[in-house]
């Protein structure tokens, strides 16, 4: 009895000894939480752009060693949850990260409408929220109310205004005529692109003689298409999420929906989609769009590759690393984990990233992103942009073959 005793004792020891040296391990990292799409509509877009730069950034600030702070360097964990495409299920995982895991910062979650349905939990808890896949008009009014959520991807109008520059610049050369079929998903993105282009496309001299929506994780795009055909468009324009840029892209094709202008939104600068649609893609115009020939881009690609095993986007993927660099150097810059401290830095210091030096202004980048880009001899190139240099020049489609 008396052996069994020790063994207990011995073994209660052992126990406390590894919960002690767990916890002082724990202790030893800083905590981050990441919530965004595995599964459902968006999960497509979400494991090209959102979750590898996670993985990305986390290889590389681990591999320097980890975090330099006033007290040391620390290693970055991550707790990582899937809403799903949910953004019901992103708020709650959001609040889980918070007051369950205990996590000391978080990282902004994929899609406009999931970044500002969390803005609200953002606040209430004190964590800076950079909407590194947000597109909007309203960044300054949430600003005001949200003053620790900043924006690096762009606002909605210059994106659209970026396209309807190229359009009416094509209708002055007598390249194209000026009927427009616009579609859009039924999402804040989608919506808010639809609503900005109504009244900048008939400012330029643009008629849009089809204007549909359809709902997020529509199947069967055919209907949509079809109706776009037969209005006898000039130019196809698609506020599109990742499965129906694919859907509509693939749609056009069968029913032979033969414009000079055909454009998608998100994923259109995805690799798959040239990979999808091959010499199909060239020409096809999208949202966002790099300078594949800048150096640091070129080295975040090569590095984005053979740490991940995939492709970088040409569009948000960069957006997403140098969101993630920013708040690299906000922590590093204040020292500790105070996020208090942090979300003031990132408002008042301006950061290096692979997209350039970028500050914000009204929590806003410097006015420096792309707007419009095209596939162009199986390269997704930047053809318009906002404070950008290398705009590639734009090019007609010619059928699909």
């Amino acid at each position: 009895m008396k052996r069994r005793l020790i063994l207990k004792l011995a073994g209660a020891a052992i126990t406390a000894s590894l919960a002690f040296g767990g916890a002082a391990q724990a202790a030893d990292t800083i905590k981050f939480g990441a919530v965004a799409p595995k599964t459902g509509p968006l999960a497509g877009g979400a494991v090209v752009t959102h979750w590898p730069n996670i993985k990305l950034w986390v290889a590389q600030v681990n591999a320097r060693g980890g975090l330099k702070l006033k007290d040391g360097q620390r290693k970055i964990e991550v707790i990582e949850y899937d809403d799903q495409t949910n953004p019901g299920e992103t708020i709650k995982a959001v609040q889980r990260l918070v007051t369950q895991d205990k996590v000391d910062f978080l990282i902004g979650p994929y899609g406009t409408g999931f970044n500002l349905a969390v803005a609200p939990v953002f606040a209430k808890y004190g964590y800076p929220l950079i909407a590194m896949t947000a597109i909007t008009d309203q960044i300054p009014d949430l600003a005001k109310k949200f003053p620790g959520m900043f924006f690096t991807l762009g606002s909605t109008t210059p994106i659209v205004q970026g396209l309807a520059d190229i359009l009416a610049k094509l209708v002055k050369d007598g390249k194209i005529g000026n009927k427009i079929a616009m579609v859009n998903v039924a999402d804040a993105f989608g919506i808010e692109l639809a609503n900005a282009a109504r009244p900048i496309f008939k400012a330029a001299g643009l008629d849009v003689v089809y204007d549909k929506s359809y709902p997020l994780g529509t199947q069967d795009l055919s209907p949509i298409v079809k109706g776009a055909k037969a209005a006898n468009p000039d130019a196809f324009v698609a506020w599109s999420y990742p499965p129906d840029t694919f859907g509509l892209t693939g749609q056009a094709m069968v029913q032979g929906l033969d414009v000079k202008v055909f454009y998608t939104a998100v994923a259109t600068s995805f690799p798959a989609y040239g990979g999808k649609f091959g010499v199909a893609a060239n020409n096809v115009m999208g949202t966002g769009g790099v300078n594949p020939d800048d150096p640091a881009i070129k080295e975040y690609m090569k590095a984005h590759k053979e740490i991940t095993g995939l492709d970088a986007d040409f569009w948000a993927s960069s957006s997403v690393y140098a969101s993630l660099q920013i708040l690299e150097q906000a922590i590093e810059g204040v020292g500790e984990v105070d996020r208090a401290k942090v979300t003031e830095y990132m408002k008042s210091n301006s950061f290096k990233t692979i997209l350039g030096d970028i500050t914000f202004d009204e929590n806003n980048n410097n006015a420096k992103y792309w707007t419009v880009g095209q596939w162009q001899d199986g390269v997704y190139q930047g053809v318009a942009a906002v404070g950008r240099d290398g705009a590639k020049e734009v090019r007609l489609k010619s059928g699909w073959k």
